[in-house]
């Protein structure tokens, strides 16, 4: 069977590759301390040498629209194109073409339909940032296969936050059950407090300090209990009118497992949002 050799949560900022990159008067003064965290952060993905990826992300009303709008898909596709126009234009972002690992999309489909989870799937899907971004930063050689997983945390009606969790619980017991040799990584992204448009868009830090706070104490502990009390549809608008992003996070709770703590934790804030940084080794650390 397939082992899961490391679950990976964080933020998917997508200035980050545009200030990493950039030289002389055009690098912004936070690239230095946020390069040095994501070097960090790379490594625990490194060191747990994956053969496959499996991403966990949601489509910014590029793909998907409001003509059509899955909760939960799955890419089921031998490549993947990436990323879009504007993201290109917006943030810098390369063009970037990723390998599917096909026979995971399918077991993944399957077992996830007989499992109580409809999932959609398309044999088409282009992705962005919110999958590329962790490439960039956790992989930049976007080397390794990976099972793009869609979300729905931008068009109303969305998914209880308990139901992101059941299906973080359910992806970790799939692929654990995949029949297959290869080390997996599950890596799923999301937001802390986001506000887009807002009056608290552009801050010293993201628009509820407080509500930050938590989240990382939450996600670090896996203190899954208190989250699920304290997070709902209605609560996730009060810390920013783009929190619903955190249910993401949540999912990536439920594929660590409650009462799981992580192995390794960061922050940074970053002039309108902090970003966080989670991993965990299901099977303790690499040696």
């Amino acid at each position: 069977m397939a082992s899961i050799v490391a679950v990976i949560a964080s933020t998917h900022h997508p200035f980050y590759y545009r200030a990493s990159t950039s030289t002389g008067e055009d690098r912004p003064p936070f690239a230095d301390e946020w390069v040095r965290k994501i070097t960090a952060f790379r490594e625990t993905l490194t060191r747990a040498n994956p053969d496959v990826l499996v991403m966990v992300g949601s489509d910014h009303f590029h793909q998907l629209w409001l003509d059509n709008m899955p909760q939960f898909l799955v890419g089921k596709a031998p490549f993947y194109d990436a990323n879009w126009y504007n993201e290109e234009r917006e943030f810098g972002l390369p063009k970037m073409l990723l390998k599917g690992q096909e026979d995971l999309s399918a077991h993944i489909l399957r077992s996830g339909l007989d499992a109580g989870f409809d999932l959609a799937f398309s044999n088409e899907l282009r992705i962005d940032h919110s999958v590329t971004c962790p490439i960039i930063t956790l992989r930049p050689e976007a080397d390794l296969p990976i099972v793009p997983i869609y979300t729905n945390i931008f068009a109303p009606p969305l998914p209880q936050p308990s139901r992101f969790v059941q299906l973080g619980e359910a992806i970790r017991k799939i692929v654990e059950e995949w029949p297959s040799h290869l080390r997996v990584a599950i890596i799923g992204t999301g937001h802390l407090s986001l506000e887009l448009g807002g009056p608290r868009q552009f801050g010293p830090q993201g628009p509820d300090p407080e509500f930050d706070r938590r989240a990382v104490e939450w996600i670090a502990g896996g203190d899954l209990d208190s989250c699920l009390r304290e997070v709902s549809l209605e609560s996730l608008h009060s810390p920013g009118n783009a929190t619903h992003g955190f249910m993401d996070f949540m999912l990536m709770m439920g594929v660590a497992g409650a009462g799981a703590k992580a192995d390794h934790v960061d922050t940074l804030d970053l002039f309108h949002t902090m970003e966080a940084y989670f991993t965990w080794y299901p099977n303790g650390a690499p040696a």
